[in-house]
């Protein structure tokens, strides 16, 4: 396996914060592996009944352990995981705690509630470009293989995605949503990672997966809560040439959506669909605030925007090739909207950043996606 450098500094930052770290992410994204990188830092998997005897006395336990990093791992298997965390939190702030689990548990009022205020969150997403390069892996590689570390070292079969689904299914949907009719979840799980980054509309799955359109919309919640899917709303201010309503929705791995959808020699069209689900991630594990989508009634479009809270909007366009001659309808389109804010182009071939004159004097910058973060940072 090979070194998570930048989640495990994000970790300990977020130890100088709070006490209590909650990691999430879907499974096999590398937690568990993570969790035992740790320098200094005691492991406990609470699986294990003789680990779950441990921790029937919270008190006792934290109290045991005073001034140490404790991993809690899997802390959903314990019958109470948020009252021992809000204990860590509230009374024992010497010692640190990371704790993981499935992601359903933080969708439950009663664990939200406990822990208002009381912990860091961390997503762990799929394999991040910093985590790539540390594998020693092609992009191409991890576009096509996906961002799970165990599939992208070793490569997915269609064996491999349809045995994740079904624990998918039984160990994460089944625990909370208590969904029934699994055959058409199931289908409704393959057609939006087959379909991904398009815009979502819940007719043209309703007649396939033989549900309603109420019931397409509580097995999306269920997909994005459990970050199977991101839903990318559309930005706008109620301009009457703008989308308002209809999101794009993006499977959360490009292993998973390449297999579903059929694809094995990758394409050049095929390669910009998964880069800009690649950027997409990048832009997740890094960034805090909302990422939406633009386009027009005429169908100018932009990939990403992120709002800033009295601040100009970022305008993202994703190319897998540049060569710094595009047109760019979709982002001069968008500028004559906003012309305030920085546009950014994020290619998979520019290795030192240059910028060209997108329209009416304002500038756009083509960025590799090392750099991305940091011209989006530039913006703040």
């Amino acid at each position: 396996m090979f070194d998570r450098v930048y989640w495990r500094e994000r970790i300990q930052d977020a130890w100088e914060r709070r006490s209590v770290i909650w990691l999430f992410g879907v499974r096999r994204a590398g937690k568990t592996v993570l969790c035992r990188s740790l320098d200094d830092t005691e492991y406990l998997d609470c699986e294990l009944p003789s680990v779950r005897k441990t921790l029937e006395d919270p008190e006792a336990f934290l109290g045991s352990v005073g001034g140490k990093q404790v991993v809690l791992d899997e802390v959903h298997r314990l019958p109470n995981p948020s009252e021992l965390l809000k204990i860590a939190a509230d009374h024992y702030p010497n010692v640190r705690v990371l704790a993981t689990g499935s992601s359903t548990l933080q969708a439950t009022s009663k664990f939200s509630d406990s822990l208002t205020d009381r912990k860091e969150e961390i997503w762990l997403t799929p394999m991040i470009e910093d985590d790539r390069k540390a594998a020693g892996g092609e992009l191409r590689d991890r576009l096509a293989r996906g961002g799970l570390p165990g599939y992208f070292l070793n490569g997915p079969s269609e064996r491999d995605i349809q045995e994740w689904l079904d624990a998918y299914w039984s160990r994460d949907i089944q625990e909370l949503f208590r969904l029934d009719r699994r055959a058409s979840f199931a289908r409704f799980v393959e057609l939006v990672l087959s379909r991904s980054g398009g815009i979502f509309e819940a007719q043209a799955f309703a007649a396939p997966v033989e549900v309603s359109r109420t019931t397409v919309g509580n097995y999306l919640s269920a997909l994005e809560i459990t970050k199977v899917a991101h839903v990318v709303r559309p930005f706008s201010t109620r301009r009457a040439a703008e989308i308002v309503h209809a999101p794009k929705v993006y499977g959360f791995d490009t292993g998973f959506v390449r297999i579903l959808r059929g694809w094995s020699d990758l394409r050049e069209e095929d390669m910009g669909l998964l880069w800009e689900h690649y950027v997409l991630n990048e832009l997740q594990a890094k960034t805090r605030g909302e990422i939406r989508y633009w386009r027009s009634t005429r169908h100018q479009e932009v990939d990403f925007i992120l709002p800033r809270r009295g601040r100009p909007p970022v305008a993202i366009e994703c190319k897998w090739r540049a060569d710094g001659r595009e047109d760019l309808p979709g982002l001069k389109a968008f500028r004559r909207n906003y012309p305030d804010g920085i546009s950014l182009v994020v290619a998979s071939d520019v290795d030192r950043p240059f910028e060209r004159e997108l329209a009416e004097g304002r500038r756009v910058r083509f960025v590799g996606i090392d750099r991305m973060i940091e011209a989006v940072s530039s913006a703040d």
